[in-house]
């Protein structure tokens, strides 16, 4: 039996920790405000229809949404539940870790094909952190106006409140796996 209340307390942490609006998460899970609203109180029962259209919308095996509170101690993240992403450039990356209600932390493994540039990602918010380390080819990575080539072993820590870069320069893939503290920012404060 699911606890109504529970479950939708966790959809409620879980939009929260994505930054996500009622709106927004409605319109990504394809159900009505309304539903989606009387779920987060507890107030319906909703189906597995329903529940697998939440999931979907917060990126989640429908198993670990509605995974009871005694499960949180240990989440398990079966490989066929990663979610791998193919960018643009023909490189991908999958998320390894359980996505776990107030907990920012993500450890992600990347694949960069010879040659290819993933870009520049923007500054997160202050006391954000990131790790990375080489698994196999050639990682120049770039955190403000700074460059470093990484090799195969290698590993780096940068704070990651600076706009960063990852390019692979070398004739072969590069691997690497990035292990992330991300910190939202802070909705204003109302001064009094």
């Amino acid at each position: 039996m699911v606890d109504l209340a529970a479950l939708g307390r966790r959809v409620q942490e879980l939009r929260h920790v994505l930054g996500l609006t009622l709106q927004q998460l409605a319109d990504a899970a394809d159900v009505s405000v309304s539903m989606l609203s009387s779920v987060e109180r507890g107030q319906k029962a909703p189906t597995v229809v329903v529940l697998g259209r939440i999931a979907d919308g917060l990126g989640l095996p429908l198993a670990e949404l509605v995974a009871q509170p005694d499960d949180r101690h240990l989440l398990v993240r079966r490989a066929a539940d990663q979610d791998t992403v193919e960018e643009p450039g023909g490189w991908h990356r999958t998320i390894l870790t359980p996505v776990v209600p107030g907990v920012n932390f993500e450890w992600i493994r990347t694949t960069l094909p010879a040659g290819c540039d993933a870009g520049r990602f923007p500054a997160y918010a202050p006391g954000s952190h990131e790790y990375v380390v080489v698994e196999s080819g050639t990682l120049r990575l770039s955190v403000a106006d700074r460059a470093v080539e990484l090799g195969e072993g290698d590993s780096a820590y940068f704070a990651a409140d600076a706009d960063h870069g990852y390019a692979n320069p070398g004739s072969v893939p590069c691997t690497y796996y990035v292990a992330a503290l991300i910190m939202r920012p802070r909705a204003a404060q109302p001064h009094h």
